[in-house]
């Protein structure tokens, strides 16, 4: 075998391990274990206890788990219920998203924290979809006006970022007019292959092996799926475009393939498992290990920028959940407007990129996660409160 360590892995692993196993244990924190997980990768990395690093097999790992990320991410989206009214609505508050982002990029670029504005725009126009859905589901809103339309605002938020950071910000030397290009022709692609596999699936006798092989150890679905996964994000690397950008197309995909889950109603969960039960903490973790608050923390200044950006975070998303006051009363438009600014996962590797092209400097991207970490922790906690008292508030009265 090649002479490599898995030590620093293994430390990650048991971190993953146990930070879910502690929230479960102290369920009255109800903190999603994300944010414990880049808090501990913080702790016994090498800003604080020095005790893990970001090695070859760490950072291999990490890098599978932002893809199954952003396939699981791109899975959640349901193009069926993304019509109509809702949809209007999802994409006129994004454009509104957009032009709040900008407004405070540029503001705090006139300030000298930023070094690219636009970057910090599309950074802040997400919401995090995968911790948007458990709230709805916990408050057994999913299906009710309020829920659908904060489903609808977080896929469409979604998408549209990670198609402007692959657009805007890759890491390639390509120009935008040339990445414009390959964009169309990576989307061609992808239609072209959904087509493709969508014509093959109708074939009874492929439909049938497909039912006998899924749950024994061929797993032929889940081995289908990693293998779309994949090829859309060595596909999107090929054209020049961000591997984020193939990762959650591959998942889209897959979810707007998928529509019967009678024969097969297990799918999901085990690409959950895959995901979550190994490869996307590793990457949160380890994001965790290369967080620079040591910067933030030697200077007050830096420090400040935290609740700034926690703040730019709630205007720049929340404020356009105003745009559903025509669907919701206003407690539910507060609810929106706090779900739909929480965000933390592409704030992780929006930052990441930003760094690495040299428009984001170490300590922006810091201030921008731990940014992140409170939207987590607190938006999600009150919209919970928002909605205990009047459980039916999503739907108004007719």
């Amino acid at each position: 075998m090649p002479d490599v360590e898995f030590t620093n892995l293994l430390a990650v692993a048991v971190i993953a391990l146990i930070a879910p196993l502690t929230l479960g244990l102290a369920p009255a924190a109800r903190l999603p274990a994300v944010v414990l997980e880049i808090v501990a990768g913080v702790v016994v990395g090498p800003q604080v206890l020095g005790w893990v690093e970001v090695d070859l097999p760490v950072s291999i790992v990490a890098l599978l788990g932002l893809a199954f990320l952003l396939f699981l991410a791109g899975l959640e989206i349901d193009v069926h219920r993304l019509r109509g009214q809702v949809l209007r609505l999802s994409l006129l508050g994004y454009v509104v998203t957009l032009a709040l982002g900008v407004a405070v990029g540029l503001g705090l670029g006139a300030a000298g924290w930023v070094d690219g504005p636009l970057l910090v725009a599309v950074a802040l126009s997400a919401t995090s979809l995968g911790l948007v859905v458990p709230v709805l589901k916990d408050a057994g809103q999913v299906d009710t006006t309020l829920g659908q339309a904060t489903i609808a605002s977080a896929s469409v938020a979604d998408f549209a970022a990670i198609l402007l950071l692959s657009l805007l910000f890759s890491t390639t030397e390509a120009g935008t007019g040339s990445r414009l290009v390959l964009l169309g022709g990576f989307a061609a692609l992808v239609v072209t292959t959904a087509v493709v596999i969508s014509l093959v699936a109708r074939s009874r006798r492929l439909d049938m092996t497909l039912t006998r092989l899924q749950d024994t150890t061929a797993q032929i679905r889940v081995r289908a799926a990693i293998a779309l996964l994949i090829a859309f994000v060595a596909l999107a690397e090929r054209f020049g475009l961000e591997s984020i950008l193939g990762a959650f197309m591959a998942g889209a995909v897959v979810g707007l393939l998928d529509r019967d889950s009678s024969t097969h109603p297990h799918f999901r969960v085990k690409l959950e498992a895959i995901g979550y039960g190994f490869l996307i903490p590793v990457f949160f973790v380890t994001s965790g290990l290369r967080l620079d608050v040591g910067a933030l923390l030697d200077d007050p200044s830096s420090l400040a920028r935290v609740p700034v950006f926690a703040i730019a975070l709630l205007v720049v998303r929340g404020v356009p959940a105003l745009l559903l006051g025509r669907l919701v009363d206003r407690r539910s438009v507060v609810v929106a407007g706090l779900l739909q600014a929480t965000s933390l996962p592409f704030i992780v590797t929006a930052t990441q990129i930003g760094v690495l092209t040299g428009l984001m400097s170490p300590v922006t991207a810091a201030a921008l996660v731990c940014a992140g970490l409170l939207s987590v922790i607190v938006f999600p906690l009150a919209a919970l409160a928002l909605l205990r008292p009047a459980p039916r508030s999503g739907v108004r009265a007719a």
